[in-house]
C-alpha cells in the first residue's frame, strides 16, 4: 500500500513539473511564466519529496528531504521576486489580456 501511494505521489509530482514547464513555454509574459513555474514546480517538488519520504527508512533522511524542499521553496520564491522586480523596473509591464483588468488612469 505504501509503495502504491509513493508511486502516486511521485507521479503527481511529475505531472505538476510537466504543467509548470508547459506554462513556462506557453504563457505570454514573464509574470505569468514565473507564476506557473514557481507554483507548479514547488507543488511538484513537494509531492515528489512526499512520495520519496514514504520509501525512506530513517527519520533523519526524511527530515533532510523536507529541509531540501523548504530550502527550494525559499530559493524559488526569492528568485521569482528578483526576476519579476527586475522586469518591472526595466519597464516590462504585465500584458493586458482577456483575464487581466485594465490599468486605472
Amino acid at each position: 500500500m505504501i509503495d502504491l501511494l509513493s508511486v502516486l505521489l511521485t507521479s503527481a509530482g511529475g505531472v505538476f513539473f510537466l504543467a509548470g514547464t508547459l506554462g513556462m513555454l506557453r504563457l505570454p509574459d514573464v509574470y505569468t511564466r514565473l507564476h506557473a513555474l514557481t507554483k507548479a514546480d514547488n507543488l511538484g517538488l513537494g509531492l515528489t519529496v512526499s512520495g520519496l519520504i514514504l520509501q525512506v527508512g530513517s527519520v533523519p533522511v526524511a527530515l533532510k528531504m523536507l529541509l531540501i524542499w523548504l530550502l527550494a521553496l525559499v530559493a524559488s520564491s526569492a528568485a521569482c521576486y528578483l526576476v519579476a522586480n527586475s522586469a518591472f523596473r526595466g519597464g516590462l509591464r504585465p500584458r493586458q489580456g482577456r483575464f487581466c483588468t485594465k490599468e486605472r488612469s
